[in-house]
Formats: structure tokens, sequence, C-alpha cells
């Protein structure tokens, strides 16, 4: 697998090119995932930026044959906001990922990654809410079509069905506590991130989405869930086929038949900062016992619309179940 990184517009070639934090603010990548995005690309990378322009986009483009690259490479040459990741073929959404998370946690100038799609299923609108909703002590938000507030407009009923049962059986099989578990509207804290051992998640399709999930929560990350609405792509065709769907179910029983051999965090470990212990967790939690850290935070399903957090330690009963 090969890919390359293009440089920034303001000629940075290097991936630990660091640029300073404004206002102490954390510095926001979004990371954009294509292949044959060529008309929904612009449009997007235009309303990501009115509506959070601090930010800066990186591009990860599977050698789409629609030009989809070049474009990038065209707004890439205007604005110094934007990059390009190319890659030589289409190899799946958990690869593409994969790339873009490594480039960007070498970098100096990277607190929070956000992943979407590019195809305005997920609006560019909700990322300062997902931003937002990572407090100092929140390692992961999820954008949830299942919690109070969370849609999905125009989805007939096998649509629904698969997606809600295949999140419900993620959620059985890993016991797991969150609602949206196939969804890909996310933000993450960079340093939980670079706790997670990339190269060992193998996942190529959607289920990559439950196994980074899965992998945080195992580390004992703080994890909340914010409602979205899930609208259909604005132009061309969904990559979703049988043949993902199946990886992932896969993928979930082999998570679960592998995850006695790594219990979750849910006691302290004695460990410092960035110390790492025998059965490979790492703590990024200055020193705080994982046992007086929440192991998640979830919006209730029985609050009222908007409603109030319920707090999940592990051990205890889900949240509103």
């Amino acid at each position: 697998m090969t890919a390359q990184s293009r440089p920034l517009g303001d000629g940075a070639t290097s991936p630990s090119t660091s640029r300073p934090a404004s206002n102490g603010e954390a510095r926001v990548w979004i990371v954009l995932p294509t292949y044959n995005e060529r008309d929904n690309l612009e449009p997007m990378v235009v309303r990501l930026l009115e509506v959070i322009p601090e930010a800066r986009i990186l591009v990860v483009d599977d050698g789409s044959p629609d030009g989809t690259g070049a474009l990038v490479d065209a707004i890439a040459a205007r604005d110094q906001r934007v990059s390009g990741l190319h890659r030589v073929a289409k190899q799946g959404l958990g690869a593409a990922y994969r790339a873009a998370f490594e480039n960007l946690l070498r970098r100096s100038d990277c607190d929070v990654v956000v992943q979407m799609d590019c195809d305005f299923s997920h609006d560019p609108a909700d990322v300062p809410r997902l931003v937002a909703a990572l407090e100092p002590d929140v390692g992961l938000v999820l954008g949830s079509r299942y919690v109070p507030g969370g849609a999905t407009p125009g989805w007939n009923f096998g649509r629904r069905t698969i997606s809600r049962g295949g999140s419900q059986f993620a959620r059985s099989v890993l016991g797991l506590p969150f609602r949206d578990l196939t969804g890909g509207f996310k933000a993450w804290r960079a340093d939980l991130l670079r706790s997670i051992d990339l190269a060992s998640a193998e996942t190529q399709g959607y289920g990559f989405q439950v196994e980074m999930t899965w992998r945080a929560y195992r580390r004992g990350a703080q994890i909340r869930e914010v409602p979205i609405v899930f609208s259909e792509r604005r132009a061309g065709q969904s990559k979703m086929s049988r043949k993902i769907i199946a990886e992932a179910l896969v993928m979930v029983l082999r998570l679960r038949l592998g995850s006695a051999a790594w219990p979750r965090a849910t006691g302290s470990t004695g460990l410092g900062e960035g110390q790492r212990d025998g059965i490979g967790l790492v703590r990024g939690t200055g020193g705080v016992a994982v046992d007086d850290l929440a192991a998640a935070v979830v919006l209730n399903p029985d609050a009222p619309r908007g409603g109030r957090l319920a707090t999940h330690r592990a051990g205890e009963p889900e949240a509103g179940t």
C-alpha cells in the first residue's frame, strides 16, 4: 500500500510541521475519506471551513477515477488549510482512516481529529458540536443517530432495521453501552488515538467504526454520544455492500472471542502518564487512577429531548437499559 502526503498550500511538507494554536484552543483536523466524490468534495470543504474556519482538512483519496484526487490538489493549492493523502487504489474505509490517523498523529499541531463522510450524510454544521463535547475528561465523541434528538429521515424500514440491528448486535456481543456503534461521525482526542495500536486494527470496511470504539472503550476512555441527523448523500453512490456487512459481523465475533485476553481498564494500574502495563494498556490520564474516572458518558435514552447525561462505569448496569 502506498500513501503520499500532499504538501499543504503554505509549502509545509513534513508531517511534523507545527502550527501554533490560536487563542489556546484545540487544533482540529477533519478527515474526509473519498472515492469518486468529486461532486461533493468542494461544497463540503467550503461548508466545513465556514462553520469551523480554524480547522484543517485532510482528504484521503483512494485513486478515484472521477478525478477527486486532482480536485483535492487544486483546492489545497488555493487554501493552506486543506491537504491531501493520495493512495493508489481503493482499499477500504478502515485502511483509509488508518493511513490518515497515522499521518496526523505524527504532527505536533493536532489535538483533535474529526472523522466524517464527504457526501453530506453528516452535516458539517454538527462538527463544532462534536468538538465542543470533547470536554477535558472525554476522549471520544460519537455522533449518534439512535439517542434522543438523532434521526435517519428518508430511510425505509429495511435500511433502518439493518443499521439498528448492526449496532444492537455489536452492543450485545461486545458488551458496549452505546446506541450507535456503526456510525462514522466521530471526534477523537489525538492522545487517545495515539494510545491505540492502529496497526492491529485490521477491519477494512465499515466494521472499522465498531472496532475503533471498542478499542477506545477497552482503554477506559470516556466516550460520549451526541445526537445527529443522518441525511441521504447529495451525489454519487453508496459504497455499502453485503461483503462489507459480513466483514463487520465477523469482526465483532472475533473481537468478542479475543476480549478475554484484554480486560477493560476498570481499576487503578498504578501507572503514570504514558506508561504501559503487562497487558498493553496505555495510561494517558496524567497519573489519575482509572477507577477514579467514569468509564463512559452516554445520553440517557429516557431523558427528555436534549436532556441530561448519564455516566456509566465498568461493572455497573448500562445507562438507559
